[in-house]
């Protein structure tokens, strides 16, 4: 399943009533942050039941240490490292096979 939401509330609905095995976010919403979303993640053991990522353009290195902070290891750059989420994706389901 493939779903999008522009809101943390939103996101946080979708993510409690799907599995996803891939979560990918960006700090900055329409509505909000997505720093709601990783703490969410975080308390519910979802973040490590799932691939999680922050694909960002405010991929500051404060930001980057507070996402570290919420259990996140995929931390990219969206305007320099966008390629490298799939990378990152194809390297963890290849760990878990």
């Amino acid at each position: 399943m493939t779903a999008f939401a522009d809101a943390p509330q939103d996101a946080i609905a979708l993510l409690s009533s799907q599995t996803f095995d891939a979560v990918i976010v960006d700090l900055q919403l329409r509505q909000g942050s997505d720093i709601d979303v990783l703490a969410w993640l975080r308390e519910t053991g979802r973040a490590q039941a799932a691939f999680v990522a922050v694909l960002t353009n405010h991929a500051l290195p404060a930001y980057r240490e507070r996402c570290l902070q919420y259990g996140v290891r995929h931390f990219f750059d969206k305007s320099l490292e966008f390629d490298r989420v799939l990378d990152a994706m194809v390297e963890v389901a290849r760990e878990r096979v």
